[in-house]
This record gives C-alpha cells, sequence and structure tokens, in this order.
C-alpha cells in the first residue's frame, strides 16, 4: 500500500513538472504585446506558429510581401476582396499561388483566410503581424515633422536624443515627414506620444493669450 501511494505521488510530480514545461514553451511563443479583434485572432496565432517553427521573421517578409503585391497588382487585389469567388476556389487558387513559394505558416494562413471568406482582411492582419514584430524587437516608432526637409546630421542627432525618452532595450525607428505649414520648430510623435515644437503651435498659443 506504501508502495502504491508512493507511486501515485510521484506520478502526480511527473505530471506537475510537465505541465510546467508545456507552460514555459508556450511562454516562449507567445506574442509580446496583447492585442485584440478579428485581425489581432489571426496576427496572433500566425505569430505563435512561426515562433515555434523559427520563421518569424521569414513569415514578416512574406506577409510585407503580400500586402505589396495587393497594393501594386490591382487583379490580385481584387481577387483578395471579391466576395463573388466561392471560399473552395479562392482556397485551392491560393494555394496554388504560394505552395512551394512560401512557409508552411504564411500558406496556412492565407488558406484559412480563404476558408473563412477573410482575404479582405490581409492587409489589416499583416499590420498587425508587422506591429507584433516591431514589439518583438523592441522597436519605437517616432516621426519627425519639420518644415524643411532634414539633414541626415540633423536626423540623426534628433533620434539620438530621442533614446532617452524610450527606455533602455528599445530601438528608435525614424521616419521624417515635412509640412510647411508649420513654419518653423519641430513636431514629434513618439508611439502615443505627441510633442508639438513648431513655430506655428506658438503662434496660435500667443493668439488666444492675445484674444
Amino acid at each position: 500500500m506504501f508502495s502504491s501511494s508512493l507511486a501515485r505521488a510521484a506520478s502526480r510530480s511527473v505530471a506537475r513538472a510537465g505541465a510546467s514545461r508545456t507552460l514555459a514553451v508556450a511562454a516562449e511563443h507567445r506574442p509580446p504585446v496583447d492585442l485584440h479583434g478579428l485581425q489581432a485572432r489571426y496576427a496572433n496565432a500566425t505569430y505563435v506558429a512561426a515562433s515555434k517553427s523559427n520563421s518569424l521573421e521569414k513569415v514578416d517578409g512574406e506577409l510585407l510581401a503580400i500586402k505589396a503585391t495587393a497594393g501594386t497588382t490591382p487583379a490580385f487585389a481584387s481577387f483578395l476582396e471579391n466576395p463573388l469567388i466561392s471560399r473552395d476556389d479562392k482556397e485551392a487558387q491560393v494555394t496554388d499561388m504560394l505552395s512551394g513559394k512560401v512557409t508552411p505558416v504564411t500558406l496556412n494562413l492565407m488558406t484559412t483566410l480563404a476558408g473563412n471568406a477573410r482575404l479582405s482582411e490581409v492587409p489589416k492582419i499583416v499590420d498587425t503581424y508587422v506591429e507584433l514584430m516591431k514589439a518583438k524587437r523592441g522597436e519605437v516608432e517616432a516621426v519627425i515633422i519639420s518644415a524643411d526637409k532634414l539633414t541626415k546630421a540633423q536626423a540623426e542627432a534628433v533620434a539620438s536624443a530621442m533614446k532617452g525618452q524610450v527606455g533602455a532595450g528599445k530601438k528608435v525607428v525614424l521616419s521624417t515627414k515635412v509640412d510647411p505649414t508649420i513654419i518653423g520648430g519641430l513636431q514629434i510623435q513618439i508611439g502615443d506620444q505627441f510633442l508639438d515644437l513648431s513655430v506655428s503651435s506658438k503662434i496660435d498659443a500667443l493668439s488666444r493669450t492675445v484674444v
């Protein structure tokens, strides 16, 4: 009886250890940020599958290429959006177009979307997957708006100053825009934070004070 109880206890211990390992693996492949909604459901599942197959970057590139093709090829965009093509036909055509040319993860996503009549959501799903990948890389998007085009040295100086604002381990991904209406100075968007250092904003503030 003692040995039987000991065996059951050992069995429970092994089961708990196995469960702990399973949870650890799940955590390893979990998306880096919590996103919700229809597009996020597909993007999250794709991220997990790509992580498990060690193909996150490869899938990222493939999905961006598919989105780019939809943006530059009217026939392909029409195919994705056309509700008159049956689900079975779309799934077969997607398989024919992509089989052997992309990873199994990307192929599975596209055929699943075809079977669920969701191919029209491809651009938004790609954008959501890209958002997950940026979070994984620690990338923070920053946009600098200036009245005149910044020189390379000026852009690098601003990017360097921004590093202290995004936290350790984060990488600033900088893009610039020109907007003559701000007259001078800068407008800076870092993630969801907006800083207006433009001359036009100062003029507006002064006008409100005078009034």
